[in-house]
């Protein structure tokens, strides 16, 4: 045990825990803020593990804000903290079989505070030290227990930058099957929280390599081995990790950067000895909707990246015009065009290639900045004119004729955007209702 002083533990917790020691239970700092307090690291949350039942602890706190969580814990609130109070695991009631059933040995740990230490009976505080993750005594027995811990592992083992104990490697191997079970909810959490750590390569490696990522992302593996052609100096498989590796940790950029070549494999074909991958961009905008469904992401994730997926091949060159680069602007619209941008130069950092590529997109992400400070007129409800002009000086009454006249004019607008006058645009409405006599 290690002495700790005596405000590591903050008022707002203390109070929790006299209460429940008050009602003669025992009560005990345990998990994510242990591990924290021993790495020297700021605690964001306070769990509990008590001696009392959900109920006791419900009639304990009756008269404090309160909410339950699933059927075993209780979250109390205190000030502006939110505190999660859980009974002990277990069929003893105990603090030492609670922790001898918790799924990683740095997570095994528990803060005493009246004696102001830390109970460390699997020597998890080593394990921090030697930076290890090692599952707490039995392997197997503690995956069985919860499929989603085979992926908590590697998911600890990213953020902290440790490495995974053989014994516990072989059994997250021998378990990774089992993974297929866990909620899909959960595995997308956990498969975030690797996507956003500062290198992320390494651990996708290692779900590869443990059978991990073939229980809930098989996908992936098929570009594996699958070589691409001159452009690119790695396979599909390795230039999608490269590519997370390169974009900086946004949520948005990570995922799109997961998924942007997803359906290479699927479409790749030889053409005069060089593999070809039409319309992959479209492919795997399609395949990643169908795997981010299947993992629950959120409608507006799925729709974001799938959008970026869609339009990450820009074709850009030196001969475009304003217009063009309008144009662009408009498809992926003002809102996700620097976050394309962001993205695209990753990508290509990610062929691993030497080439004048970088050169040619510092190049357009200039001419859209410049585009972007003139605020150009991108879209119907940018014109200087409205439906009901146009219906005034055509003599058409409301519908699909008059969204066409205003489409056709923001076309002309794009083109040039001097044309967004009022007095221009009539001149031109009146051009096209003659036009069509």
């Amino acid at each position: 045990m290690n002495t700790l002083p005596v405000d590591t533990i903050p008022e707002p917790v203390r109070f929790l825990l006299k209460k429940l020691e008050l009602a003669h239970h025992r009560a005990f700092v345990v998990g994510g803020a242990v591990r924290d307090v021993c790495l020297g690291r700021p605690v964001t949350d306070w769990d509990l593990a008590t001696s009392a039942s959900v109920r006791s602890i419900q009639s304990i706190f009756g008269d404090t804000p309160r909410y339950t969580l699933g059927h075993a814990t209780v979250a109390v609130i205190v000030g502006d903290r939110t505190c999660e109070i859980t009974p002990f695991k277990g069929q003893t009631n105990t603090l030492e079989e609670d922790l001898s059933l918790r799924d990683l040995t740095i997570n095994a740990m528990a803060l005493d505070s009246e004696a102001r230490q830390i109970i460390d009976r699997h020597n998890g505080c080593r394990d921090l030290r030697d930076k290890v993750i090692r599952a707490v005594e039995n392997p197997g027995n503690r995956f069985r227990e919860d499929p989603l811990r085979l992926l908590r592992a590697v998911r600890f083992a990213a953020q902290l930058g440790f490495k995974i104990h053989k014994d516990t490697a072989s059994a997250i191997s021998a378990n990774a099957p089992l993974l297929s079970n866990a909620a899909p909810e959960r595995i997308r959490e956990e498969l975030m929280k690797i996507l956003m750590v500062r290198k992320p390569s390494g651990y996708f490696n290692i779900l590869a390599t443990t059978g991990l990522l073939k229980a809930f992302l098989p996908e992936l593996l098929e570009g594996r081995l699958k070589r691409q052609n001159q452009y690119h100096r790695y396979t599909i498989f390795k230039h999608i990790l490269e590519t997370m590796d390169h974009v900086k940790p946004d949520p948005l950029l990570r995922v799109t950067a997961l998924f942007h070549d997803i359906a290479k494999p699927r479409i790749r074909t030889k053409l005069e000895g060089t593999w070809r991958f039409h319309g992959h961009e479209k492919a795997s905008a399609l395949l990643a909707e169908e795997i981010m469904k299947r993992l629950k992401f959120s409608n507006k994730m799925i729709r974001e990246s799938t959008h970026l997926i869609k339009n990450h091949l820009i074709g850009y060159n030196s001969e475009w015009s304003d217009a063009a680069v309008r144009r662009l602007i408009k498809r992926v619209g003002p809102d996700f065009i620097e976050d394309l941008m962001t993205f695209r130069k990753a990508d290509i950092l990610a062929h691993g290639k030497k080439n004048n590529h970088q050169e040619i997109l510092l190049q357009l992400d200039n001419r859209i900045q410049e585009q972007l400070a003139s605020s150009p007129p991108l879209h119907v409800s940018n014109l200087a004119i409205d439906g009901n002009a146009v219906m005034m000086l055509t003599g058409l009454s409301p519908g699909p004729a008059v969204g066409k006249m205003l489409a056709e004019l923001a076309e002309k607008v794009i083109e040039d955007p001097r044309l967004n006058q009022p007095e221009r645009l009539e001149i031109m409405l009146k051009e096209m209702k003659d036009a069509q006599r």
